[in-house]
């Protein structure tokens, strides 16, 4: 099946945008997991979607005064939900939990998805999975000499071409492509005020394959 084509040409607007993002939010560079899903079927709900996150059943929702600093506490991932326009995100608070790759699939079944993700040991991971299985994924994105990429290389060129144009180590620019990429791919954005909400809904999973 052949992916959508972006249209996409590099955007130092989006990028500064999101270097300003994690200015604000420095400690997510430590360790977060971003991830955008495209229901293709108009009959899939988000609540449909938390129950793939979590092996087919509910997970637990919860208020959290300040999910920023709770999150912490919890050992599991601990999820910020936003809408955007037929999309959902996905925003792992705490530790960089990434999803594993039969979540991913699973999650994919008549969906695109997206995710960026890394944690305090590296795992620097962006992909792609359609139609119940992932596409492309490069690892270690942010290291120019260490990328590892597998799947269809189409997927990813224009995040590759967008690496290409930024210092060996422009971190934070590195991670700020990422979520322009993924922006540019989805229209979804990442709000900068989302990780410091308080009173807010979350989401904890306990699917162990999470």
């Amino acid at each position: 099946m052949p992916v959508f084509l972006l249209d996409f040409h590099h955007n130092d607007h989006v990028i500064d945008y999101y270097r300003s993002f994690f200015e604000r939010h420095q400690w997510l560079e430590n360790g977060l997991s971003w991830t955008v899903v495209q229901p293709l079927n108009e009959e899939i709900t988000v609540d449909d979607l938390l129950r793939r996150l979590n092996g087919g059943r509910d997970p637990e929702q919860r208020i959290m005064d300040y999910p920023g600093e709770e999150a912490m506490d919890e050992g599991c991932p601990v999820l910020l939900v936003s809408r955007g326009e037929g999309t959902w995100g996905f925003l792992e608070l705490a530790y960089g939990f990434g999803l594993s790759d039969r979540v991913l699939t699973e999650l994919s079944r008549e969906s695109r998805v997206w995710m960026v993700t890394w944690h305090f040991n590296g795992g620097y991971t962006i992909l792609y999975a359609a139609d119940g299985k992932i596409r492309a994924r490069m690892r270690d994105f942010i290291f120019t000499e260490h990328r590892i990429e597998d799947g269809d290389p189409s997927i990813l060129a224009d995040f590759r071409a967008m690496l290409d144009t930024l210092g060996p180590e422009d971190y934070r620019g590195k991670r700020s492509a990422a979520f322009a990429f993924i922006e540019a791919a989805t229209g979804m954005d990442l709000d900068s005020e989302l990780p410091d909400v308080e009173d807010a809904p979350v989401v904890i999973l306990d699917n162990p394959d999470a």
